[in-house]
């Protein structure tokens, strides 16, 4: 079924320490997105990027997490985004930008969605807090934030309450895990998708298995968080914590063909392009037809 898309851009680099991820919304569009999924849509529109602020030379407070004022604001800003794209009846489709957007992105959809599903395909679990991040990089953060664990600048934006249940998450693709993360995920019940289990299953049975997950919960929205280092980076080079061994090209075109069969994402967001470690923008190009793939573009 066709959707009216709006895209939003989040020219984000303040989550991490890599510079580059902040011109990722801009290679995407470079890239073609919009003549992409023209035809696939019923309407597509750009509504530009998010205003981001200026890196902070020292941490805030007693916090250790690195530019945290910054990235609050404008998830702030995206949250009111992302609410107003829905209220206009629309699919957000969110640019990133570092996956600290999805703080902003999933706070902004938990104004429409009372018991809302997340597809977190990453490499990462982002399940860090300022006690268990090595780096204090908050890219490293945002499920565990909007799950509502982590430091309360963070976790009150767009409402000072959990906006994910931990039985409604679905990670794919995991091969990075933190010790801290571990633990959460065992002591939430979270359910992982480790690249040993597509490996194992392959990654049909993979898909079949999160859908069907899924909708057992009864959700009434599910989120699609793409972060591109959860491909392979032979294929997606252009991120900025690469983890070898990692899902493949065809591998996630199926899943997004699946997504699509099924028909049950209500918004999505592709992250973690960084074009100054990219391959003449190879990375947004894979990212750009894997939401060919995503809103229904067929091989044949």
């Amino acid at each position: 079924m066709k959707k009216d898309i709006s895209i939003i851009g989040v020219p984000m680099d303040l989550g991490q320490t890599r510079r580059g991820v902040d011109m990722g919304p801009s290679a995407i569009r470079y890239a073609g997105v919009v003549e992409r999924l023209e035809n696939l849509t019923q309407t597509i529109e750009d509504l530009g990027d998010i205003e981001i602020g200026s890196r902070e030379r020292t941490t805030t407070g007693e916090s250790n997490l690195k530019n945290l004022k910054a990235v609050a604001e404008a998830s702030e800003n995206l949250a009111s985004k992302v609410d107003e794209v829905l209220s206009n009846g629309r699919f957000p489709l969110v640019f990133g930008g570092d996956h600290s957007i999805a703080i902003g992105t999933i706070a902004g959809l938990a104004k429409h969605y009372s018991n809302m599903g997340v597809i977190w395909y990453d490499a990462h679990g982002d399940l860090n807090t300022g006690e268990t991040s090595p780096s204090g990089n908050i890219h490293g953060m945002p499920l565990a934030v909007s799950l509502g664990i982590g430091d309360s600048t963070l976790t009150k934006i767009g409402g000072d309450h959990a906006k994910i249940r931990p039985e409604n998450i679905v990670i794919i693709g995991a091969r990075s895990l933190d010790e801290g993360e571990k633990v959460l995920i065992k002591e939430k019940g979270i359910k992982v998708f480790t690249m040993h289990e597509i490996d194992r299953m392959g990654m049909a049975a993979v898909m079949e298995e999160a859908i069907a997950y899924l909708r057992e919960r009864d959700t009434d929205g599910v989120h699609l968080s793409l972060d591109l280092d959860g491909l392979d980076p032979h294929d997606a080079p252009g991120v900025g914590t690469p983890v070898l061994g990692g899902i493949s090209y065809r591998e996630s075109h199926l899943a997004m063909e699946m997504l699509e069969e099924a028909n049950i994402l209500t918004s999505a967001e592709f992250v973690e392009v960084n074009p100054i470690l990219d391959e003449r923008n190879k990375t947004a190009t894979v990212a750009v037809a894997l939401m060919g793939s995503l809103f229904g573009e067929k091989l044949l």
